[in-house]
């Protein structure tokens, strides 16, 4: 049974977004193509574009969620991830870490539309900043059912990203936080793209929606430190389970990230890691900081600041090394640089 949220706890994040000024541009606002009387409708044609996949496959939120999580990671927020490889330059979709992405077929679909309505102005980094707000709101249960705030979003998004001519699959992998990390790697990593402890916390809940091949965690189960043996922070009892479906050469077979819960965004996962049941090293490293374990256990059978919290680090994140102005291009085709 889906679980259910009281939507008054979200009506003020607009306000709160407009007060939250930690700035790393002053290109980004909100509704910046309407604003600028430049395409008024982008927001309605991204989500009427989501919206149209996620009726015929909703496991399609975790894959456009992810997808902008990688983006910024790398060269910041500036579409890169979808730029396609060429004889000269491997990019970073066909970085190892990228090579299970998902969902660039639905930022295509929404780009050909911009480009009808709109040509030259809607960048593909909005597209997919856009794209995962509207997936992860999909997969929010106040959301479906419309009792959300404006237009069922679960939170505005900042637009004005101009897209980058650069796409490296070396810069991915050396950007890009591994599933296998601990706490100081994780800390690291985030506190490089603006983001504290208490973002990594919030974050990593985007594993509440969503799947993972078994050849991303079989290490965890029959390797952990080349010896044979298994991650401890892995409960056993979980851990033997995911022997008898995962193994150690499993390529093809994939799990559910919550168990039963693959498709709603709520707080389940923070359940799974107080248990030691994150399918990840990195989701049970949120344990080894006060910081991250008060945020993990508070949030167990308390969704109340969750959501809101989860807007507030999104758009920080969507921040991350922004091009605007004379920087960058508005790409036509979101796979080729201009």
């Amino acid at each position: 049974m889906e679980k259910r949220f009281p939507s008054s706890l979200f009506l003020s994040l607009s306000l709160a977004l407009l007060l939250f000024s930690t700035k790393s541009s002053d290109a980004l606002e909100v509704e910046f193509y309407k604003n600028r009387k430049l395409c008024p409708d982008v927001e309605k044609i991204v989500r009427k574009t989501v919206l149209s996949y996620y009726k015929n496959d909703p496991t399609i939120t975790a894959p456009l969620l992810r997808l902008h999580f990688h983006d910024c990671f790398v060269e910041g927020c500036d579409g890169s991830v979808l730029i396609n490889s060429t004889m000269s330059n491997v990019a970073e979709k066909d970085a190892k870490p990228n090579l299970s992405l998902d969902g660039f077929d639905v930022i295509d679909k929404a780009k050909e539309e911009l480009e009808a309505k709109c040509p030259g102005v809607v960048s593909c980094a909005d597209i997919v900043a856009l794209a995962a707000r509207d997936a992860v709101s999909l997969a929010t249960y106040v959301v479906r059912s419309g009792k959300w705030s404006k237009d069922y979003n679960m939170y505005e998004v900042e637009t004005g990203r101009r897209d980058g001519r650069v796409s490296s699959a070396s810069n991915a992998i050396k950007n890009l936080p591994s599933s296998f990390w601990g706490i100081y790697q994780l800390k690291k990593s985030f506190a490089s793209k603006g983001l504290n402890l208490k973002d990594l916390a919030v974050l990593s809940a985007a594993h509440t929606i969503g799947n993972s091949h078994c050849n991303s965690f079989a290490k965890r189960l029959y390797n952990y430190t080349g010896k044979g043996d298994m991650d401890p922070s892995l409960l056993p009892s979980y851990a033997a389970n995911l022997t008898k479906i995962c193994t150690p050469t499993d390529n093809t077979t994939v799990l559910e990230m919550v168990p039963g819960s693959s498709t709603t965004f709520d707080t389940t996962y923070f359940k799974l890691v107080t248990e030691e049941k994150g399918l990840f090293h990195s989701d049970q490293a949120l344990l080894r900081s006060q910081v991250t374990r008060n945020y993990v256990f508070s949030h167990v059978s308390n969704s109340t600041g969750f959501f809101y919290d989860f807007g507030i680090s999104m758009v920080k994140m969507g921040r991350n090394k922004v091009l605007e102005g004379k920087y960058g291009e508005i790409r036509k085709n979101c796979a080729v640089i201009n």
